[in-house]
């Protein structure tokens, strides 16, 4: 009993300090990609609100408290309320089995940090052994948000935006999820944490650079741009056509909680392409460089490198933004099932013939 216990508060507890993390980090990741765009648009960004506008994220949380909440007449009340929650709760919920560190049993006794062998210290709120597809099935859901948030509204342009999302993310999710195949079949497993333990070593041994997995972390990263609806595949939110797309008749927190989704949806992208083709937490310089670190630091080591990786990534979907510009929709839907589809499936077939040739 007390074991259960003790699992339940260790278990509430990381869900409670991981959702608040990643909160902090969506509003900041505002304030940088606002910092960013401004520089590469020659302007300053925010600078009034703080320091370098780092409180900018604060007020502009506090504006959408304040902010009146419409309701515009004729729409479908429930399914209009229900699909910012359904989106910003699915974007959250596909981050909950992803690992970003060791467990103690890997690290060793650290102290304070020391727990029952019962309760899992690792990073993730949980360790499914079918991580990756529970993160397909979630993030593939979320389309739903999306195609209510524009049903509901009442409006042709929240209509056409929620129809060109549903088209987009359906067709690029088979690509996508194809685009790891390949992954799946070099390390054997599902299991996020396993993937990342096959990577184990220096940065050859990552995935991005075994058996030409760099076109599948090619495939993967557009088929990602597009199922968040980024630039240069923010077509559902074209403003020039669709004022704002799907959440054109949003106001105050329900239009900032699709903000809230699009960001989280960022995160997990460029969690997975960290996990599955960049070696997760695992150093750039493992094996080759050799030092010693106090228990802590140890404890922290794997965290920053994974934080690091998806930092980056982060930095390549802001600097995207501010480089190219928007697809037509016919390119769109033509470079996703002319182009990246059967490249996804020639990688599937290549790659199992390196394991075939590997194995043998």
């Amino acid at each position: 009993m007390i074991e259960t216990l003790k699992f339940v508060a260790f278990l509430l507890l990381k869900i409670v300090v991981i959702t608040h993390v990643l909160l902090g980090a969506v509003a900041y990741t505002v304030w940088l990609e606002r910092k960013l765009i401004g520089r590469m648009q020659n302007r300053w960004g925010p600078t009034r609100v703080g320091p370098f506008g780092l409180l900018q994220p604060i007020a502009d949380g506090v504006k959408f408290i304040l902010k009146e909440d419409m309701l515009p007449p004729g729409v479908n009340k429930p399914l209009f309320v229900l699909a910012p929650l359904l989106a910003v709760a699915l974007g959250l919920t596909s981050l909950a089995v992803i690992p970003f560190g060791e467990t103690v049993s890997q690290l060793g006794k650290l102290g304070a940090l020391q727990i029952s062998g019962f309760v899992r210290a690792d990073g993730s709120i949980m360790d499914p052994g079918v991580g990756l597809l529970i993160i397909l099935a979630v993030t593939s859901i979320g389309v739903y948000g999306i195609a209510l948030a524009g049903w509901s509204s009442n409006s042709k342009y929240s209509l056409l935006g929620s129809l060109r999302a549903s088209a987009q993310m359906v067709s690029y999710e088979l690509s996508l999820g194809l685009s790891l195949v390949g992954v799946i079949m070099l390390s054997g497993s599902l299991s996020l944490r396993q993937i990342v333990d096959a990577q184990a070593g220096p940065f050859w041994h990552w995935n991005v650079f075994v058996g030409l997995q760099f076109i599948a972390f090619f495939i993967y990263l557009t088929a990602a741009y597009a199922e968040t609806n980024r630039i240069p595949f923010d077509l559902p939110e074209a403003e020039t056509e669709l004022v704002a797309g799907y959440h054109t008749e949003y106001s105050a927190m329900k239009f900032a909680m699709f903000f809230m989704a699009e960001y989280a949806n960022m995160f997990t992208a460029s969690c997975v392409a960290t996990l599955l083709f960049f070696g997760g937490w695992h150093s750039p310089l493992e094996g080759l460089v050799k030092y010693s670190l106090p228990p802590l630091l140890a404890a922290l080591e794997p965290v920053f490198w994974f934080a690091a990786k998806i930092f980056v990534f982060i930095f390549v979907y802001i600097w995207i933004r501010g480089t190219l510009p928007r697809f037509r929709y016919d390119q769109l839907m033509a470079f996703g099932w002319k182009v990246l589809l059967p490249l996804a499936i020639a990688n599937i077939v290549v790659t199992s013939l390196y394991v075939a040739w590997r194995t043998v």
